[in-house]
């Protein structure tokens, strides 16, 4: 319904996090964007991932790293941006130019947004002549459940039951929101958290 309208491109420090993850990933899936991402991307993202399970003493943590992409990219086929080196000439004026691809990628797709936690990396002045504007996950979910909250709390729950290990409760998947960073987006869902 929404996702034949509206495109996001999601950056690697925004999929690294299982939880961030999840969430963005279930939206898309509900229909409510339309996911965007590169090869580089996922590389970074597995690798992000990959550490996060080693710090966490995960003893196959590279190997859970790489299916955790296989299964994004089994579940999105249609998310992979290709041939976007042509529009790297006109990304030079971001700070970090580590992060060319991802603009030259979301210019490519004609995203509206780049989901990032790397905001200074995106400034408005150099997104807003292309019609493109940077977003943190906790920004982007809040304003995406927004645009039609029963369907997008359904899709959470349906998420949220399907976590095993531990199963959650709807109070302690907020509560897991907020504790890493999603304190927009739990503000919005508390009052219907009995419907989580």
């Amino acid at each position: 319904m929404f996702a034949n309208r509206f495109t996001a491109l999601v950056d690697a420090c925004s999929l690294a996090g299982a939880l961030n993850r999840n969430l963005l990933l279930t939206l898309a899936d509900a229909a409510f964007y339309r996911v965007r991402w590169s090869t580089p991307i996922l590389d970074e993202t597995e690798r992000a991932i990959g550490r996060i399970l080693t710090h966490k003493g995960t003893p196959d943590a590279h190997e859970r790293a790489t299916r955790a992409r296989q299964g994004m990219e089994k579940a999105f086929e249609e998310a992979m941006v290709e041939d976007f080196d042509t529009f790297l000439c006109v990304c030079s004026d971001l700070p970090d130019q580590g992060d060319a691809h991802v603009l030259a990628a979301a210019l490519k797709t004609r995203a509206q947004t780049i989901v990032t936690e790397n905001l200074r990396h995106f400034p408005a002045a150099v997104l807003e002549p292309f019609d493109l504007e940077a977003r943190s996950s906790d920004a982007f979910l809040a304003d995406t459940i927004e645009l039609d909250p029963g369907r997008a709390v359904a899709a959470i729950r349906r998420m949220r039951e399907r976590m095993r290990k531990p199963e959650k409760t709807p109070a302690v998947l907020l509560l897991d929101m907020e504790a890493v960073g999603l304190v927009e987006t739990v503000g919005l869902l508390r009052s219907y958290e009995a419907s989580l």
